[in-house]
């Protein structure tokens, strides 16, 4: 499925939830772009997980949705704004409705766990609570739940610096859910990780997108993953987008088309 035939209701336009990409491009070097025009409707429900060769956009595309990067041209539309178009105080607010997920982990290494999970409710809380470390008892309650659910309830004093791969990004995730976001992007979470801890790093997110309805959009390498947590599959190439419908409809063909040939695994 090419990405002009999304099928009806995946990724509709009239979702209220979903994210809508217009034209977007990004060029760090003038006339040398890294995202070409993308236009994409990516559903407000379920996991999407975005795929292609390294240096075909991938990352940069999540990082324009949260404009961590800021994109030469184009629309990216949720929740009725236009996220390309904000600075100040209302970029600041529209970051607070999406979590973000980082391949490096992202966590304050000399603080506690606990700490660094409350750091998601900075946006939150008025500045001297937050000098003074004093958040309301039960955004603390929502944080030992949530360590709960990433399977680390016993780590809330641990130091973040003492954890492992695996467990850093359990924090992470937790650290993302705690700022109550309409929408997760993960960039490349499972790319440091061993392939047990980047299943179970999958299941944690499929699992908060199914169970707390938040759409969660990863970018990842292994196709075998994507294929089996996602519910929608993105392929890019050359900076634009080749394939976009169902893991189950993601054929050999087309993963040739996405990675160049017939030795795309090699």
């Amino acid at each position: 499925m090419q990405a002009s035939e999304i099928a009806p209701g995946v990724g509709s336009a009239e979702d209220s939830r979903a994210l809508v990409l217009r034209g977007l491009t990004k060029e760090y070097r003038k006339g040398s772009p890294v995202l070409r025009g993308i236009d994409l409707v990516l559903p407000g429900s379920g996991l999407t997980a975005i795929i292609g060769p390294s240096g075909t956009g991938k990352s940069t595309l999540i990082r324009c949705i949260n404009r961590l990067v800021q994109p030469t041209s184009g629309e990216i539309l949720f929740r009725g704004q236009d996220l390309a178009k904000l600075s100040g105080r209302a970029l600041r607010n529209a970051r607070r409705r999406i979590g973000m997920v980082f391949q490096e982990y992202n966590l304050v290494e000399r603080l506690t766990v606990m700490e660094n999970l409350l750091c998601g409710r900075l946006g939150y809380v008025p500045a001297w609570r937050a000098w003074l470390r004093k958040f309301p008892p039960g955004d603390i309650a929502r944080a030992f739940d949530l360590l709960d659910a990433v399977g680390l309830p016993d780590f809330a004093t641990r130091r973040a610096d003492a954890l492992s791969g695996g467990q850093r990004q359990r924090v992470g995730i937790a650290r993302a859910i705690m700022q109550e976001p309409e929408i997760i992007l993960a960039d490349e979470p499972t790319s440091s990780l061993d392939p047990k801890t980047s299943v179970e790093i999958m299941e944690i997110l499929s699992k908060f997108a199914s169970e707390r309805g938040i759409p969660v959009i990863v970018n990842i390498h292994n196709v075998e993953l994507a294929r089996r947590f996602a519910s929608r599959v993105v392929g890019m190439s050359g900076g634009k987008v080749v394939y976009d419908g169902p893991p189950q409809e993601l054929t050999e063909a087309h993963l040739k088309q996405i990675y160049g040939g017939e030795n795309w695994m090699e």
